[in-house]
């Protein structure tokens, strides 16, 4: 059977097939328990064959059968007193046939054909009263009142199985939506029990492919057009070449195409390492501040180049713990975006201070900045403000995105602000907490010195 749902009601068909017998067993128990021996109806029993003996040894069969005969009026059942040996005792007719039927079994209900015979003994046993009555709890009398109950529960059942598989029939049409390539598809469910919880998590699920997918088709899309300039230009650069005038020009300009091809996949190398398994990496104590210190005195020439300066202000030397290689990739990456975008004759600000937890590293240049709509995109790969991706200023978009990857793996964070003028990049990395030292225990009650 396939069907979730027809599954689950033809389980709880089942289930009231099975609770037919054992509403029949409870009401034969229960029968049993009011009709049968140590019962309420047989204690009555009991109390009237008492108060008939004594009404017959007071006034004889007469006074016997005038008691019976109201008895009979006011309960609507016929009874009969006799003695030991199954004589009535009001019309003298013999009765044993009845004891005999009941097997001298007192109190104890028999079947009868359409009524049940009970007989009851004196306490001395010189009495029997003998009743037929109608079952008490007749399985014809209770249907009326079990149909009603099976029609509830069946409806009820039908709603479960419905509330059950119509969200799974949902999402089961969803999932092959998506896989269809409908990648906006979502159940935003409001169930809070399970098959919510499921719901909810296709959603994240569908929400995190999403974007890898469509991050991969950015990143497709970028790369081919990173990629197709250098290659147009070392094109042209070998026509060149064959030329004996222009041979050394071009080889130039082929050698700095190869160089930028170099640092795309560079880059790109390195923003997937970081995005792999970044607890494999080695971990060393790193001197913030004189890794600052190196980095900035390697950028010193490219700022010159761009007629800057860089200003490098320490005020703390905390330690932190990590990849020297990645962070040191990191903090060049932003030092160079914010060379790369400083006005000439400007200063870009490197401050490092330190904390109680954290070492923040502030990188602040006064170029023209970034919109405030796009501040949330910075960091992105292959992200540049400038919509034309023109390749003059030598950015790939890859810069702050592989500080921002590289940070993060050193349970860091990355904040870009617009700093009017300019663009303030602050980076705060946890402090390496220094391990305590270790005591020698003292020996023979004397303390080590």
């Amino acid at each position: 059977m396939k069907s979730v749902y027809l599954r689950i009601l033809v389980w709880f068909a089942a289930t009231l097939i099975v609770s037919v017998p054992a509403f029949s067993m409870v009401s034969r128990f229960v029968q049993s328990r009011a009709v049968g021996k140590g019962g309420p109806f047989a204690r009555f029993d009991s109390l009237l064959l008492d108060e008939a003996a004594r009404t017959y040894e007071a006034g004889g069969s007469p006074a016997l059968a005038a008691y019976l005969q109201n008895v009979d009026n006011h309960l609507g059942r016929q009874r009969y007193i006799t003695d030991a040996a199954g004589r009535d005792l009001v019309t003298g007719a013999d009765r044993s046939g009845l004891l005999a039927r009941v097997h001298y079994r007192w109190a104890t209900p028999v079947s009868d054909g359409s009524q049940m015979l009970v007989a009851v003994s004196s306490a001395d046993s010189r009495y029997r009263l003998i009743a037929a009555i109608d079952p008490p709890f007749s399985h014809w009398a209770l249907l009326p009142y079990y149909l009603p109950i099976f029609g509830v529960v069946a409806l009820i059942c039908w709603a479960l199985a419905f509330t059950i598989a119509s969200p799974l029939r949902d999402l089961a049409h969803s999932v092959e939506r998506f896989g269809r390539g409908e990648l906006s598809v979502r159940l935003n469910s409001k169930r809070r029990d399970e098959i919510g919880e499921l719901a909810r998590a296709f959603d994240r699920m569908a929400a995190r492919i999403g974007t890898l997918l469509t991050a991969e088709r950015r990143l497709l899309q970028d790369v081919s057009h990173e990629l197709r300039s250098p290659l147009a230009r070392m094109s042209f650069a070998a026509e060149l070449a064959r030329r004996e005038e222009h041979r050394d020009s071009a080889i130039q300009r082929m050698k700095g195409e190869i160089n930028r091809l170099s640092a795309l996949v560079a880059s790109l190398v390195e923003v997937t390492r970081s995005e792999g398994d970044p607890l494999s990496r080695t971990h060393e104590t790193i001197a913030l501040a004189e890794l600052l210190r190196d980095i900035a005195e390697d950028c010193r020439i490219e700022a010159d180049a761009r007629e800057c300066a860089i200003s490098l202000a320490i005020a703390d030397e905390p330690d932190t713990l990590g990849d020297r290689e990645l962070l040191r990739r990191a903090f060049e990456n932003i030092l160079r975006n914010a060379i790369r975008y400083a006005p000439p004759g400007s200063t870009v600000d490197v401050g490092l201070r330190g904390g109680a937890r954290v070492a923040c590293v502030t990188v602040r240049d006064y170029g023209a900045g970034v919109p405030e709509e796009l501040l949330g995109k910075l960091g992105q790969p292959f992200f540049r403000v400038d919509d034309s991706r023109d390749s003059s200023t030598g950015g790939l978009g890859l810069g702050l995105a592989i500080a921002r990857r590289a940070i993060s793996v050193h349970d860091g964070e990355v904040r870009i602000e617009s700093a009017r003028p300019g663009l303030l990049v602050s980076v705060e990395l946890p402090i390496a907490q220094p391990q305590p030292a270790a005591v020698a225990p003292a020996m023979n009650g004397t303390s080590a010195v």
